[in-house]
């Protein structure tokens, strides 16, 4: 007998059978509606929560590196250098591998890292100048780190350093060095610091020798007795006319009396940014003459005082070597008489006078000028082959 939930449950259950197809129980019926899938629905979207936006149009337009063209001169190549260098190894804010790609962007042929012997407060972390600290310095850690760089961008690369310590005589690079620290050893003396770069077949160059932290505020610029017991030991094979930002006009003379080399150098600290900017044409370069381009032509050429300095539109250089740049730079053609074509077939600064009038002569772009009665030589108003004595040029 049921009692009242059993007999609603199996009434319930009757009438739904009424419904059902045939075959099918009440039982089945319920389990198979409860299993039936609903209509499938796509889920929404889900909200990106970050975005991939192509920005290439803001990166920076690659620069080529400088094309300085200067033809050759009497069968020598004209390389283009930077005997003066600084890096993080002494004072300077620069990797060595950094001022490689430095001087590839600028045009250069050679350069040398020229590093303070006795001033390295970036490593030290001390006094800048206590030489103490410095015993145990590798003294080719620049040339070391950057050589590997400049053979694979093909930049003629010296080994050099700066003798600091000791005013006078200034400060001297030795370029062509065969083991710094060598040098570094006798760190306490600059004389014997000379002698070991000697020894070792190194190239001596007297830098900024018109630096007033140098010589004294208001003190003149002068070739001492210690310069002169220098250059007669045979110490002293080139001098800076010159450096940063600094041209001491004195030093042509010197150089032509005493048969020196003449040099343009940065001396560069900063970043080159900070210091010319990109691809300057004012920066200082010094121009080698040299039979071919490897390091030993460019030794020999320093030895034989084949080099010339260019620096902020001025170019000082010595006979014969001077004259024959101009000669293999600029082609002269007598148009009419009175009528002279002149054409500059390199990169460097030219600005020539003739009958009083100074023309500028850009590169590859051809002037005619005209030549008064009675002159026979065109002066090159920016070329100087002796202090205040621009170079003459003969007309043909």
């Amino acid at each position: 007998m049921y009692n009242r939930r059993e007999f609603i449950k199996q009434s319930a259950l009757l009438g739904a059978a009424t419904l059902l197809p045939a075959g099918l129980s009440a039982t089945e019926s319920f389990q198979s509606a409860s299993s039936k899938k609903k209509p499938t629905q796509k889920p929404p979207a889900k909200q990106a929560d970050t975005y991939t936006v192509n920005m290439s149009s803001i990166r920076a337009v690659p620069i080529p590196p400088r094309q300085i063209s200067i033809p050759d001169v009497e069968g020598f190549k004209v390389l283009k250098g930077d005997f003066h260098i600084h890096t993080i190894y002494s004072d300077g804010d620069v990797r060595p591998e950094e001022r490689v790609s430095d001087a590839v962007q600028n045009g250069l042929d050679v350069i040398s890292i020229t590093d303070h012997f006795e001033c390295s407060p970036n490593i030290y972390q001390t006094e800048r100048w206590n030489i103490d600290t410095h015993k145990d310095a590798n003294y080719n850690i620049a040339y070391e780190e950057a050589k590997s760089t400049a053979d694979e961008k093909k930049l003629l690369f010296v080994r050099g350093g700066e003798i600091t310590k000791g005013m006078p005589p200034g400060h001297f690079n030795v370029l062509f060095t065969e083991d710094n620290n060598a040098i570094g050893a006798v760190i306490t003396d600059w004389r014997k610091m000379m002698q070991v770069a000697a020894d070792q077949g190194a190239f001596l160059l007297w830098n900024h020798p018109g630096w007033e932290a140098q010589i004294g505020n208001g003190a003149a610029l002068r070739f001492t007795d210690v310069h002169e017991e220098i250059y007669k030991k045979g110490l002293m094979h080139g001098i800076e006319i010159f450096n940063w930002e600094e041209q001491y006009p004195i030093v042509s003379d010197w150089c032509n009396e005493r048969d020196l080399a003449l040099f343009a150098n940065s001396d560069i600290h900063p970043t080159e940014l900070e210091a010319y900017g990109i691809q300057s044409t004012l920066r200082p370069i010094t121009l080698v003459l040299a039979k071919e381009r490897s390091l030993a032509s460019v030794k020999e050429a320093l030895f034989a005082k084949r080099t010339i300095a260019w620096a902020n539109g001025l170019i000082w250089g010595r006979d014969p070597w001077l004259p024959a740049l101009f000669k293999a730079s600029v082609v002269s053609k007598t148009i009419t008489p009175g009528v002279l074509e002149l054409t500059n077939t390199s990169s460097l600064p030219i600005s020539v006078t003739i009958g009083g009038t100074v023309i500028e002569l850009p590169k590859d772009i051809r002037r005619q000028v005209y030549r008064a009665d009675g002159v026979t030589k065109i002066t090159v108003a920016n070329w100087l082959i002796g202090m205040n004595k621009p170079l003459e040029v003969d007309i043909k």
